[in-house]
């Protein structure tokens, strides 16, 4: 695992760590949901959880300056197997207990993941982020399908008793895998920034403005056409891709080029709404941009962009977006359903057109020299190929 520039046992520390999480994270949005099914009251208990996961990881983000962040995983992840098993045993099916049981579903997720990110991002190094990223990025959308199949054919108890027992699984793994003195020797002592430094901070708000435009469109998106299985495999696997890219041309490219296939997506589909094939094209291309848009924006930018300070709070803004907007569809959708969606395509279209323009002076965060040393290596590799077949030939002749 030497070629990814970390040890084997560090990479697989935070492989655990973060595909247990968000798989953990699917499959608590998917019980929830078939819990919620046909209530009236599903959308109030959505934004108790979605509301609990954003309030809790601002919390998360100034508590994990004050414990040591291994035993705040720790407690954190123990933390998520318990609350998994609290819909088996919630007294009934009123909004009062389930709201309930959401808001502590809602604190066990949101509570540690700026420090199981920031982790991630002081596990691995600039150039080679991405990649890392992208492997667990795809290992967590294809491996939730199978886990979830045993999850959605059992009762409402056996459900969630899964959940504990994947979530306890994961804190098991990730104990055994405790890190080594060579890892804890590798972390800086970073300085504390608040809030409103980040804010100050203008190459994350250059990257962040798109990243907010992006999760919003997409969730209209999504709420106009729908989400396909082959829309969401597209995503997993260009999620690699775009890992791989990002640390061989930089990440600025690779976002701008994310949001000229949305653009182009969503043009398209503008035009032709109801022809079938103008909307196999914009799932292809929708996919792809949010796959690659994904990885990038969750896991590598904040990161690069916090080298020298404490990288829990970017991570927790960075994160954000992507819950908040998640209340869109639940309480928009009547509205929604109103507009035409050709024209509401367009006006997508022209909010992506402006994302983009952040992004002409938003600065590259993966080094220009890393970015040299990648195109030599590769060069090198072309020419040693180039040279190979030309004694192969020589020696035929």
């Amino acid at each position: 695992m030497r070629a990814t520039g970390i040890s084997r046992r560090s990479f697989f520390t935070v492989f655990i760590l973060l595909f247990n999480a968000l798989t953990w994270l699917y499959m608590t949005v998917l019980m929830i949901g078939s819990i919620l099914d046909n209530l009236y009251f599903a959308s109030t208990v959505w934004t108790v959880f979605y509301v609990a996961v954003i309030s809790s990881s601002i919390v998360g983000s100034v508590l994990s300056n004050k414990i040591e962040r291994l035993n705040f995983l720790y407690l954190w992840m123990a933390l998520g197997a318990i609350a998994s098993f609290s819909p088996a045993i919630a007294s009934d099916l009123s909004m009062v207990s389930l709201s309930l049981t959401c808001l502590l579903l809602g604190v066990s997720l949101g509570l540690g993941m700026p420090s199981a990110l920031s982790y991630f991002a002081d596990s691995t190094l600039v150039e080679n982020r991405g990649r890392i990223g992208g492997v667990i990025f795809l290992a967590a959308n294809l491996g939730v399908f199978p886990l979830a199949i045993p999850f959605m054919i059992a009762d409402s108890t056996v459900g969630p008793l899964i959940l504990a027992m994947w979530r306890g699984l994961g804190l098991i793994l990730f104990l055994s895998l405790r890190p080594t003195d060579e890892y804890e020797n590798r972390l800086e002592k970073r300085k504390q920034a608040s809030f409103a430094q980040i804010f100050q901070d203008r190459s994350f708000i250059l990257y962040l403005t798109p990243w907010i435009m992006f999760t919003f469109i997409d969730r209209l998106g999504r709420e106009l056409v729908g989400r396909q299985l082959a829309e969401a495999l597209i995503g997993s696997v260009s999620a690699l891709f775009g890992g791989f890219l990002a640390d061989s041309i930089g990440r600025k490219r690779v976002v701008v080029y994310g949001f000229v296939l949305l653009g182009i997506a969503y043009g398209i589909v503008g035009i032709a709404p109801t022809m079938l094939w103008s909307n196999y094209l914009y799932l292809t291309l929708d996919g792809f941009a949010a796959g690659i848009l994904s990885v990038t924006c969750l896991l590598i930018l904040w990161g690069d962009l916090s080298q020298s300070r404490s990288r829990e709070k970017y991570y927790v803004v960075g994160s954000i977006p992507l819950f908040l907007t998640s209340l869109v569809p639940i309480h928009l959708s009547p509205y929604i359903a109103l507009v035409p969606p050709n024209a509401t395509f367009s006006i997508a279209s022209f909010f992506l057109f402006l994302a983009v323009l952040p992004l002409i002076y938003a600065p590259e965060t993966l080094p220009e020299k890393k970015i040299r040393l990648r195109q030599l290596q590769s060069y090198a590799e072309k020419a040693k190929k180039l040279s190979e077949k030309h004694l192969k030939s020589s020696k035929l002749d």
